[in-house]
Parts: C-alpha cells; sequence; structure tokens
C-alpha cells in the first residue's frame, strides 16, 4: 500500500473537480514536480490508488512527496500554459526539461523603447521588447546581427533617451554606422521606420526589406537626393547580397513552421525548422532530459507547451511529426495556428526532413559520448517507431534454426549494430538437449545459452532480440529470456510468409510497407540468421556423412578422419583425390593411401 503523508491526506477530499495545476513538493519545500489535469481532484488521487506503479521515475517521485499545492484555473488550456510556466519558473528535478535552455541567446529589440536597440541577450523578460531566437547555432546569430549592423544605422549606445541625451555624437557616427537620433540628427520617425525593417529581416522577410529600401532609393532620386539614394543602393546591395546565403532550401510554399523529433533512450533532440514564403531560412533544436518513461507524445507536447508557446515569431501552420494529447489544449493557446500532422505529400517530406535533423544532431550528441562509434542508419529510428520503442535498437541480436529431418540440429545468432552486420558478434550453436523435429524447444535451448554465456563474460546485451518464426517461436525465446530475468527486454519475430513482425505483449502483429526501410533492415537480419544456419547445419551433415564412411576403413583413426575432412571436404573429394595427394597428408605415406582408396572403391553405392 503506498503511504500518503499526513499532509497530502488532509488535502485530497477538498480537491477541486475542475481543471487546474498541482505541484508536488518534497520534504525541504521544493518542487518536485509540477502537473496540469482536466480534474484535480482524480489526478492527484491516482498517484496513491496504484499499488504497482510501472514507472521508476513515477515510484521514486511519491515517495519524496510530503506536500501539495494546488491552483485552479478557468480551462485545461489555461492548466497548459500555466504549467508550462511553473516548469521554466521551478525546474522541478522531475520534469521534462531542455537541456541546458538558459545557454541559448536571443536577439532582442527593444521596441518598446522610443529610439530602439538591437542587442543579444540570454534572459527571456516579460518587457514589450521582440526576442527572436533561440539561436542553438551562435554563428548563424552572429551572422544575422552583423547584418543588421552593417545594413541598418542602428545605435549601439545605452542611452535612456530621450531622458539622457549626450552632447556630441560617438565614433559611430562619424564612420556612418548611425545617424545620431541622440542629437536628433535622425527624427524618430525615421528611427522606428528602420527599425520596423530591421524587424522584417531577423523575422526572415529579406524581400520585404529589399522592396522598402528600393521604394526609398526611387523617392530620393526624384527628389534629386542621390547621397541618400546612393545610401540606400548601397544597403540594398547588402540585402540582395545576404539573402541568398539564409535561404537553406525551396520547399513547397507558404509559412510554416515544421517539427522534427528523434529520441533514444533517456536522450530526445526536437527540432524546429522555420520556412517562409516557402524557403527553409533556419533551423533551431533542443535536446529535451529527464524522459524516462515518457511516451513520446508527452515529450513532444511539453516541448511545445514549454518552449514553442513562448517564441515570438510563429507560423500560420505548426506541421508535427505524430499526434498528441494536447493537441486541441495547444492550438486553443496558439490562437489562429493550426497544428497539421501531415501523413503524405510535400508536407511530410518536409516532416521527414525536419525527423533527418533531428536523428542528425540526436547521434552527434551520442558520437561525443563513449556510446556509440559509428551512426544509426534512418531504418534504425524508423524501426523504433514503429515497434513504440522508446530506447534505440542500436544493437540487434536475431536467433534461427536449421535442422535435417530431425538430425544434425544446429541455432545461429547474428548481431547487426546500427543496421550493420558485425560478424565478429556471430554465434552458432549444435542442439544438444532436443531430441528430433522441435523447433520451439530448440530455439528456447539456444536463446538461453547465448544470454548465459553473455552475461557470464559480461558483455552488453542486444537493444532488441529477434526470432526467425510466428508466435512459436517468439513465446519460446520469450520463455527463455524470462527464466534469466531478461523478460522486459524487446522481443520480436518476423514470420516468412507475410513478412508480419509480431512484437511480445501484442495480440495482433505489425505489417510495415513493402517499401519500408526498417522491414527491409529486419528481412536482411532474419536472411543473414538463416544463412548462417543453414551454413552449419550443413558443414555438420557433411562431417557426419564423410565421417560415417571413414569409419569403415581399418586403420583410419579420429585424427586421421579430421585431417582428410580438412583437406578434401567430403569422402567424393577423398575418392577423387588420388593416392599421390591423400600420400601428402600428415599421417599417410602412400601404402595408406592406397588401401583407404581400395576400401572406398569397394564400399562405395551402386
Amino acid at each position: 500500500m503506498i503511504h500518503v503523508p499526513e499532509t497530502v491526506a488532509s488535502k485530497l477530499p477538498h480537491l477541486p473537480d475542475g481543471p487546474g495545476v498541482y505541484l508536488w513538493k518534497g520534504a525541504d519545500g521544493r518542487i518536485l514536480y509540477v502537473g496540469k489535469a482536466k480534474r484535480l481532484r482524480s489526478r492527484v488521487r491516482s498517484y496513491f490508488g496504484q499499488d504497482h506503479i510501472e514507472s521508476a521515475k513515477t515510484r521514486h517521485l511519491v515517495n519524496q512527496i510530503a506536500d501539495l499545492e494546488t491552483i485552479v484555473v478557468p480551462s485545461e488550456a489555461h492548466a497548459l500554459i500555466l504549467e508550462a510556466n511553473l516548469i521554466k519558473e521551478y525546474r522541478p528535478r522531475f520534469n521534462i526539461a531542455l537541456r541546458d535552455d538558459k545557454s541559448y541567446p536571443y536577439i532582442k529589440v527593444t521596441v518598446q523603447e522610443p529610439f530602439p536597440r538591437v542587442y543579444v541577450t540570454r534572459q527571456l523578460q516579460n518587457d514589450g521588447a521582440r526576442y527572436f531566437g533561440p539561436y542553438t547555432d551562435v554563428g548563424s546569430m552572429r551572422r544575422a546581427l552583423n547584418v543588421v549592423k552593417r545594413i541598418f544605422t542602428v545605435r549601439s549606445c545605452n542611452f535612456d533617451m530621450p531622458n539622457e541625451m549626450p552632447e556630441r555624437p560617438c565614433l559611430d557616427y562619424f564612420i556612418k554606422r548611425c545617424k545620431a537620433p541622440c542629437i536628433l540628427a535622425q527624427n524618430q520617425h525615421d528611427y522606428r521606420s528602420m527599425i520596423d525593417e530591421v524587424i522584417l529581416f531577423l523575422d526572415g522577410k529579406p524581400q520585404e526589406v529589399a522592396k522598402h529600401i528600393r521604394d526609398r532609393m526611387e523617392l530620393a532620386a526624384e527628389s534629386l537626393d542621390f547621397e541618400r539614394a546612393a545610401e540606400l543602393r548601397d544597403a540594398l546591395n547588402h540585402v540582395g547580397r545576404m539573402e541568398e546565403p539564409t535561404v537553406v532550401l525551396e520547399v513547397e510554399g507558404g509559412d510554416r513552421d515544421v517539427i522534427g523529433y528523434a529520441r533514444d533512450a533517456d536522450d530526445a533532440c526536437v527540432v524546429l525548422m522555420r520556412v517562409r514564403s516557402g524557403k527553409l531560412l533556419s533551423r533551431e533544436h533542443r535536446f529535451l532530459v529527464n524522459i524516462e518513461g515518457e511516451e513520446d507524445a508527452t515529450i513532444l507536447s511539453a516541448y511545445l507547451a514549454g518552449s514553442y508557446v513562448s517564441m515570438a515569431e510563429k507560423a500560420r501552420d505548426l506541421l508535427v511529426p505524430f499526434d498528441f494529447g494536447d493537441r486541441e489544449l495547444l492550438e486553443e493557446s496558439l490562437d489562429h495556428i493550426r497544428i497539421q500532422v501531415p501523413q503524405r505529400g510535400p508536407r511530410r517530406e518536409l516532416i521527414e526532413l525536419g525527423q533527418q535533423n533531428a536523428r542528425h544532431l540526436l547521434e552527434e550528441l551520442k558520437l561525443s559520448s563513449i556510446e556509440g562509434s559509428t551512426r544509426a542508419g534512418d531504418p534504425v529510428y524508423e524501426l523504433a517507431r514503429e515497434l513504440h520503442l522508446q530506447k534505440l535498437p542500436r544493437t540487434m541480436a536475431c536467433f534461427d534454426i536449421s535442422t535435417t529431418q530431425g538430425t544434425d540440429t544446429v541455432g545461429s545468432c547474428v548481431w547487426f549494430e546500427n543496421g550493420r552486420a558485425k560478424r565478429g558478434e556471430y554465434r552458432k550453436f549444435k542442439v544438444k538437449t532436443v531430441e528430433g523435429t522441435d523447433d520451439f524447444a530448440s530455439m528456447r535451448e539456444v536463446v538461453t545459452r547465448y544470454f548465459v554465456r553473455r552475461m557470464a563474460d559480461d558483455k552488453a546485451l542486444p537493444d532488441l532480440v529477434v526470432v526467425d518464426g510466428g508466435k512459436g517461436q517468439l513465446s519460446s525465446a520469450h520463455e527463455a529470456l524470462e527464466a534469466l530475468g531478461l523478460g522486459d527486454r524487446p522481443l520480436i519475430s518476423l514470420a516468412k510468409r507475410d513478412e508480419e513482425v509480431f512484437v511480445w505483449g501484442r495480440a495482433d502483429p505489425i505489417r510495415m510497407s513493402r517499401r519500408s526501410t526498417a522491414l527491409r533492415m529486419l528481412q536482411q537480419l532474419r536472411d543473414e540468421a538463416h544463412r548462417f544456419a543453414i551454413t552449419y547445419n550443413r558443414k555438420r551433415r557433411t562431417m557426419r556423412t564423410v565421417t560415417s564412411e571413414l569409419l569403415k576403413v581399418p586403420g583410419i583413426g579420429p585424427v586421421k578422419r579430421r585431417r582428410l575432412i580438412v583437406e578434401f571436404g567430403s569422402v567424393q573429394g577423398v575418392r577423387d583425390a588420388g593416392e599421390e595427394a591423400i600420400a601428402k597428408v600428415p599421417g599417410f605415406n602412400s601404402e595408406q593411401a592406397r588401401k583407404l582408396l581400395e576400401t572406398l572403391a569397394a564400399n562405395a553405392p551402386v
């Protein structure tokens, strides 16, 4: 029975039944976890109403709970946003968190000031300013800022204008980097018009900036203000040169934000790609931590509520790779923004591009640690998604059984790492405890022996266990794993007839698309295990046939028989070799070779 602290027990009967946010606190008063609820009463009670909590993280949380605080809100949408804000404020240890969130810089435009400034900051404040970012690529942020400084004459001073005004302009005025609004050499209206163009540029709309500059340049030329027209011409040239490098790729038209997602066990990466006027302009990413036991839909929802909602610049359409429970609440919070899950066409291709970027960044994270030396290919990520695996199956072991009419029964195990065969980890087995034809018992023996030896040698166990066959082979493999305390290890079987994937714990098989790269990888793994088993079975059958015939030859013991098998491969090979070749085998002479050939000829089948 789960223990309920007295401070919490006294509050449970009086909890409201409407939407709200709950905060679990530890004995020291710190916030352990912030959660939202459609019905506070039932959600909070659920933590203590379960005798068995599957998630280890939740069990650990419940054991540390000492107090409870709740906040009632008008709707679920309000609860979603409040939850995200409280997580940012308190950073509870049990909530999903963005890694190094504070280290990402923003470009800040102080539009709340009469003469706005443009500079870099790492602090988001609700002060009325416009924030662009966060920039996970600091280099791209610096390039954007350099373009702003080169094209636009934004002031670099920190005066509180117009309350503070210097007596003379600074050096920027004399090198034409600023038009000195501090001494009213530039009026507020012109300065604000320039800031509007800065915002358009940072918002990924350089074409609009170029149009405005061109219009003003033509107007200045018509007014015979040639010096001003020349300045605007130079600015227009800068915009033209800087526009193209910012365009990464031409994609399907329109403005939209695209989310890519990749996960491997307790690490996940979310990518945000900004598409404006059909051009992919930028890519930002976040690594998420503290996601143990969380569903992918929950992780995606946490990112969108905690990071995307607060972004100043958002497109009309938001494309996500899969659906999630809080989708309608987020749409309500993101006013006038549609969240879509495209299944095909150009928009799905955008999602796939985002997915590839997320996988690439997650692989870089993994490769920077000791966890891997090679990249996992896209099929590995696709397989994890198809099988609903939280941990990426970087290592896979596949088992197969081969027999010939109940004799020479053998087993094989092949090993794939990051989607590629690793032959140094292949293993073969002579089945010892099974009489006759019994694939299920043979599978049980082979899987048991493999994992017993693997654990005894303290070697890494595969992330995914695959068996060649259907439900019977799958059940036998699970019995072996269960007996060794490995029953929770991901286990599947691949049936040859319809290429159905049976997953242990699921009643219905998974049917992947025939064009699926994940299915092709599984087929390659299965076929390799089958080939390895068949090869070993044939070798044993050949050795048994050769040995049985050579037993009839007097004077040929086990050592000499083995040498003949190694040298010639079969009885027919010995017959075809001739007396001279046999005499060269260690332990034989010409006389023994002659007698051997005579005996084989006498016993040859008619």
